[in-house]
């Protein structure tokens, strides 16, 4: 079978380029091992019409990928108009910042056909689309009226929310009609595919049995696949590059630059779903209750600025600004600072560097699908001395790290107790929980997930029958001239 893998935006690999986990990091690996080509978006736009071109196609391991120029009339309007001021903070429960107009919606409709138009170039009779991710909930609907008949499927890397969030987004209905002409859906989660399933059968009155729903599209009777495929990352590959990272000129000027003192780190895109807001001020509670770790330990939060054109995003930024600015006008020194805040990303190589100097790993989100900068902690940590991760509740990677002291991000008292535990704990303690989650990654890879939901999506077809007297098709998208979850681990 041939892979074709769709993502909003494609990766080279270089080790110096930025990276914070997520999407781009977790298929990198995968793709270069497996020889499926990776599609997505170039960074670039054009102007004016234009055909389905790619600007570039180039070898990546044994896979290769294909980068696509997107048009420059629509894509403000998909990217940081409707799936990103729409469709991502419903995703992560936060309606109270949906913010998209109908123009929005048709550039998004109109991003998913271009980019269906493009993939014909990859079709053949043993060819299977996967797609990545909310930016292309409809691809797979847009794909089926280009006659395309393989096997299509999707995961979300993001959680999916409870019914009553999902439809305060607008065209929320005809989207999630549009997702069932994938054969298979896959989530992060359990919560996450039993909400989707919860939605489709109460809110579109569809059949689901089996977690499969039968879904009618024109005069065709099919079915889709959802099931559970938790992510996971190639444990024993990142520890060895922490290991290497010990001598990154970066690294080491950072772990002199300690003097001694202890070392907690944050890793994250400044994104309001991070908790980046309570995250600083527990530690500012945590030293204002506790003045002896005052000198004692910093920490030292990444935040990689990301869709500066949209105001939430604006704003926060702004908040954790003044707010960085504030604990450390209160609890700094003359020699000493107590949050060390920087703006800009690292490659892979120095951030697992960075990882393994940490004492503590403070990974504590509102909401979020996995997040994989949980799990590259623990790998890049030293087996005779690791760190402890602090990691929130509401992650999907505190299903399976159990052993982390796990915490509620909106108590920020509880995470600031919980940070001073994880530097006081004792070395005994600290192991056994080490080992307990990389045994947990060991047993379910990058590479497990991949082969899994590859595995499942070649067994999946869409079981079709002609229904007489043929309905009319619903409306998925706009004319352009206008039960419990499987878990696969």
């Amino acid at each position: 079978m041939n892979l074709v893998v769709v993502s909003n935006r494609v990766t080279r690999g270089k080790a110096n380029e930025p990276m914070t986990g997520g999407l781009a990091a977790a298929l990198l690996p995968v793709v270069e091992q497996s020889g499926a080509i990776w599609v997505g978006s170039s960074g670039r736009l054009r102007d004016g019409p234009q055909k389905e071109r790619f600007a570039e196609v180039e070898a990546l391991g044994a896979g290769a990928i294909a980068m696509l120029d997107l048009p420059a009339a629509h894509y403000g309007g998909f990217y940081e108009g409707f799936a990103n001021s729409a469709l991502w903070p419903a995703l992560h429960s936060r309606s109270d910042l949906i913010r998209a107009s109908h123009g929005d919606y048709l550039s998004y409709c109109e991003i998913n056909a271009f980019m269906a138009r493009a993939l014909l170039r990859f079709r053949n009779r043993d060819t299977a689309f996967w797609v990545q991710d909310y930016h292309f909930l409809a691809l797979g609907a847009e794909l089926r009226k280009l006659g395309v008949t393989e096997p299509v499927g999707f995961f979300l890397h993001t959680p999916w929310p409870a019914r009553n969030v999902m439809s305060g987004v607008p065209h929320h209905r005809e989207l999630v009609e549009a997702m069932l002409a994938y054969d298979l859906i896959g989530f992060q989660t359990d919560e996450d595919c039993e909400n989707f399933l919860a939605y489709v059968g109460q809110d579109l009155g569809l059949s689901v049995q089996d977690s499969r729903v039968t879904s009618r599209r024109g005069g065709i009777v099919g079915q889709t696949r959802c099931a559970t495929f938790p992510i996971g990352i190639d444990a024993e590959k990142f520890a060895q590059a922490a290991m290497r990272a010990i001598t990154h000129p970066q690294v080491s000027r950072l772990r002199r630059s300690l003097h001694g003192e202890k070392l907690a780190i944050g890793v994250d895109r400044l994104d309001y779903s991070k908790g980046l807001v309570n995250r600083i001020n527990a530690f500012d509670l945590m030293w204002t209750r506790e003045p002896a770790l005052l000198r004692n330990v910093s920490l030292l939060q990444i935040a990689t600025p990301s869709r500066g054109g949209i105001e939430a995003y604006c704003n926060l930024q702004n908040e954790v600004a003044r707010l960085v600015s504030d604990v450390n006008g209160r609890h700094g020194e003359v020699d000493w600072t107590p949050i060390r805040y920087l703006n800009k990303g690292f490659g892979q190589a120095v951030l697992a560097g960075l990882y393994r100097c940490a004492q503590v790993g403070v990974v504590t989100p509102l909401h979020d699908g996995m997040n994989l900068v949980a799990k590259e902690y623990v790998a890049a940590q030293n087996p005779d001395d690791p760190g402890v991760l602090v990691l929130s509740k509401f992650a999907g990677a505190a299903n399976e790290l159990d052993a982390a002291l796990v915490v509620n991000p909106n108590d920020v008292d509880g995470m600031a107790r919980a940070i001073a535990s994880a530097l006081s704990m004792p070395l005994a303690e600290r192991r056994l929980r080490y080992a307990a989650m990389m045994a947990r990654l060991n047993s379910h890879t990058i590479h497990d997930w991949f082969n899994g939901f590859v595995g499942a999506l070649r067994d999946a077809r869409i079981e079709k029958e002609t229904v007489e007297p043929a309905l009319p098709a619903p409306a998925i998208l706009p004319r352009r001239s206008a039960g419990p979850a499987l878990r696969y681990y």
